[in-house]
C-alpha cells in the first residue's frame, strides 16, 4: 500500500468532521437564542475552515465558545463536535452530548427554516452519532439540503459519504462530483479529496499533474494532510519533476502542524540526507515527534537510534522502551528486535521466555530472522522445551524465503536425521542452497558431501572447488582439507 493509499483513508477518516474539540467548561441551561451574525462566530468559522486564513482550530474553538456564551446555536453545536471528536481540545465526550443537547432544539428550527450552516450542523449530529442514533441517511437529506445550497462543507460531506457507500450506493463519480463543487468554492478540505481521487482514479481518469493541483491549493491553505501528500508528489515525481527539496519543504509544513506521517517522513529525509544535509540529529528529532504519536515505523527508527547511538546518546533502556511500543502495535521489525535485546540481556534482564514471545510474535508475521531465531531456540531448549521437530519447522519457513543461516541449519538436521528423517540428498540441496549465498560452512559441508558422495555424486573436482571458496574466505576446515587435497 503506497503512502497516498495510506492517506486516502486518512482523508476520508477526518474529511466528515471539521471541527475540532472545546474547553471543558459546565453547560448552563439558558434559553437559545438565533443569532446568525455574531462576530465571534463568524471570525471562528474562518479559522476553523481555514478561510482567508490558517487552520486553526484551538483558536477558532475559543472564539465559537465565546459564541456560544452569547447563545448562538450553531456555536454551540461547532462546540458538542469539538468536544466530541477532541478536535482543538481534549476529548470530551459528555460535553461534547450536553453542547449539542442545548444546540438542537434552536438548531432543527434553524434548519427547517432552510438555513444551509444549521443544515449541515444538524446533519452531522446524525452523521456523528451525537446525542441522537447514528443515521447515515438521516445525515444524507440534512446535507443535501445544506449542499444545494451551495454549502461547500456539506458538498464535501456528500462526496465522503457516497466515496464509502455511507447512507447511499458508494458510487466515485458521485463523490468526485460533490468535491468538485466543494472545492470550486475554496474549500482546502473537498480541495485535498479532490486530488485524492485523481491521484487514485476513483470517479476520474487518474491524472497526477491534476491531483498535485488540487493538492497545491489546499496546501497553499494550510491543510496538513494536502502539503503531505504534496510532499509524496515531489519527492517521487507525480505531476512534478521529482524534487527532494520541494518534498521537503511540504513534509515541513505538515509536520509543523503534528500531521505524524508528515514528521516521520522527514525523519527519514533528513537520515537519508535527501533533499538536506544528511543529519542524524535531526532526523531522531523528527522521528521522536512521530513515535510519541504513536507511529509504529517511527518508534522502530528511535529505537535503532537509541539502540546504535546515532543522532541521540546511546542508551538500551530508552531504545527498549520505544521497541516495545511499536512491538505492542505490531511491528514485525520492533517485535524481533525486542527478542534479541531480551535474549542477551540488553537494556532489560535477560529472559529466554520473554526473547522466545517476541520472536515468535515476528515469526507469525513473516519476519525471516524471527523465523529463524524461534528454530535456534527450539533446537536449543531456551525458553521453551527442546523440539527438534518444531526447529526443523522454523528452519524451513526461514529457509523458503532465502534465509541463509536458516538453510545450513535445515541441512545439518537433514544431515543428522534431527526433527525429521535423515536424508542427506534434502541435505546437499540445502548446503547447496546457503552456499551460493556465500555460507562458507555450508561451502565446506558440500565439499564434503562431494568427497563422501553422499547426497550427491561423488566429485573430487566440486570437492575441491567448494571447498576453495570455504577456504577463500577463511575457514579452518576447510584449509585442512585443501591440505589433505593436494
Amino acid at each position: 500500500m503506497t503512502h497516498l493509499q495510506l492517506l486516502l483513508m486518512i482523508v476520508l477518516i477526518i474529511a466528515g468532521f471539521y471541527p475540532q474539540s472545546f474547553a471543558n467548561k459546565p453547560v448552563e441551561e439558558t434559553q437559545v437564542a438565533i443569532n446568525l451574525d455574531d462576530p465571534d462566530y463568524l471570525e471562528g468559522l474562518k479559522y476553523y475552515f481555514g478561510q482567508s486564513v490558517k487552520i486553526d482550530q484551538k483558536k477558532s474553538l475559543s472564539l465559537f465558545e465565546t459564541a456560544a456564551e452569547h447563545n448562538h446555536v450553531i456555536a454551540m453545536a461547532v462546540l458538542g463536535f469539538q468536544n466530541y471528536h477532541g478536535i482543538g481540545a481534549a476529548e470530551n465526550k459528555e460535553l461534547g452530548v450536553e453542547w449539542y443537547q442545548k444546540a438542537k432544539p434552536g438548531l432543527l428550527k434553524l434548519a427547517e427554516s432552510g438555513n444551509a450552516e444549521a443544515q449541515y450542523w444538524y446533519g452531522l449530529m446524525w452523521d456523528g452519532g451525537i446525542s441522537v442514533e447514528t443515521d447515515d441517511k438521516v445525515a444524507i437529506q440534512w446535507y443535501l439540503k445544506a449542499a444545494e445550497q451551495e454549502y461547500s462543507p456539506a458538498q464535501n460531506n456528500l462526496g465522503v459519504m457516497h466515496q464509502n457507500g455511507l447512507g447511499v450506493e458508494k458510487n466515485f463519480i458521485e463523490a468526485s462530483k460533490w468535491y468538485r463543487k466543494a472545492a470550486d468554492q475554496g474549500l482546502a478540505l473537498a480541495q485535498c479529496n479532490l486530488g485524492v481521487m485523481y491521484d487514485n482514479g476513483q470517479g476520474v481518469e487518474q491524472d497526477f499533474t491534476e491531483a498535485s493541483k488540487w493538492f497545491l491549493k489546499a496546501a497553499i491553505q494550510g491543510n496538513s494532510i494536502a502539503q503531505f501528500n504534496l510532499g509524496i508528489q515531489y519527492e517521487y515525481g507525480r505531476g512534478f519533476d521529482q524534487d527532494p527539496t520541494e518534498a521537503l519543504k511540504w513534509y515541513r509544513k505538515a509536520a509543523d502542524q503534528e500531521l505524524v506521517q508528515a514528521q516521520y517522513n522527514l525523519g527519514v529525509m533528513y537520515d537519508n540526507g535527501k533533499g538536506v544535509e544528511q543529519d542524524s540529529t535531526a532526523a531522531s528529532k523528527w522521528f521522536l515527534k512521530a513515535a510519541i504519536q504513536g507511529n509504529s515505523n517511527a518508534q522502530y527508527q528511535i529505537e535503532v537510534m537509541y539502540y546504535i547511538g546515532k543522532g541521540v546518546e546511546r542508551d538500551s533502556t530508552m531504545a527498549v522502551k520505544w521497541f516495545n511500543n511499536a512491538a505492542i502495535q505490531g511491528d514485525s521489525l520492533a517485535q524481533f528486535q525486542l527478542g534479541v535485546m531480551y535474549y542477551y540481556g540488553n537494556g532489560v534482564e535477560q529472559d529466554f521466555v520473554k526473547s522466545t514471545k517476541w520472536y515468535r510474535k515476528a515469526a507469525d508475521q513473516e519476519n525471516t530472522k524471527a523465523q529463524f531465531n524461534l528454530g535456534v531456540m527450539y533446537l536449543l531448549g531456551n525458553g521453551v522445551e527442546q523440539d527438534d521437530a518444531i526447529a526443523c519447522k522454523w528452519f524451513q519457513k526461514a529457509a523458503n524465503r532465502g534465509d541463509t543461516k536458516a538453510q545450513y541449519y535445515l541441512g545439518v538436521m537433514y544431515l543428522n536425521g534431527r526433527g525429521v528423517e535423515r536424508d542427506y540428498t534434502e541435505a546437499s540441496k540445502w548446503f547447496r542452497k546457503a552456499a551460493d549465498q556465500g555460507d562458507a560452512e555450508s561451502q565446506f559441508n558440500l565439499g564434503l558431501m562431494y568427497s563422501f558422495g553422499k547426497g550427491v555424486e561423488q566429485n573430487d573436482a566440486e570437492a575441491l572447488k567448494w571447498h576453495r571458496k570455504a577456504a577463500a574466505q577463511g575457514h579452518e576446515g576447510a584449509i585442512e582439507q585443501l591440505k589433505k587435497l593436494d
